[in-house]
């Protein structure tokens, strides 16, 4: 049986109805794909726990659980564990929106989410995220 992984993920979205994707950096698994902010969850954190630290870490960005709405989420098999990926919604947070940890950010309209080359957990979750907004 394969290991559980716990990985959120936040797509947000600016006063443009723009969603913020991140591309993987250079030595990392999946390089260069664009995904949607977000990570692992540490032992005992709760996936909006998760994402309040990773937007702040990658992004250094503030939000708060309250801001964070779960609209979707990926099951995927990638035959060396199984990823469930819970996806928020986020609108209000404070800061601006940095690369810290990507090789690039990019704002994009949700009509564009599946021209980029994403990792394959990640497309259906663009599917629904363009048909939510």
């Amino acid at each position: 049986m394969a290991k559980l992984l716990l990985v959120a993920a936040c797509a947000l979205v600016d006063r443009d109805g723009r969603v913020l994707l991140a591309q993987r950096p250079e030595g990392r698994p999946l390089a260069g794909l664009w995904e949607f902010p977000g990570g692992k969850l540490i032992d005992g954190e709760t996936p909006e726990a998760a994402l309040i630290r990773e937007l702040r870490e990658e992004l250094g960005v503030n939000t708060d659980a309250s801001c964070l709405a779960p609209i979707a989420f990926a099951s995927y098999d990638s035959g060396d564990f199984h990823l469930l990926m819970p996806l928020f919604v986020c609108r209000k947070w404070s800061g601006q929106v940095t690369a810290r940890e990507h090789q690039e950010l990019r704002w994009v309209r949700p009509s564009e989410l599946l021209g980029f080359e994403m990792p394959q957990a990640d497309r259906p979750l663009a599917a629904q995220l363009r048909d939510f907004l």
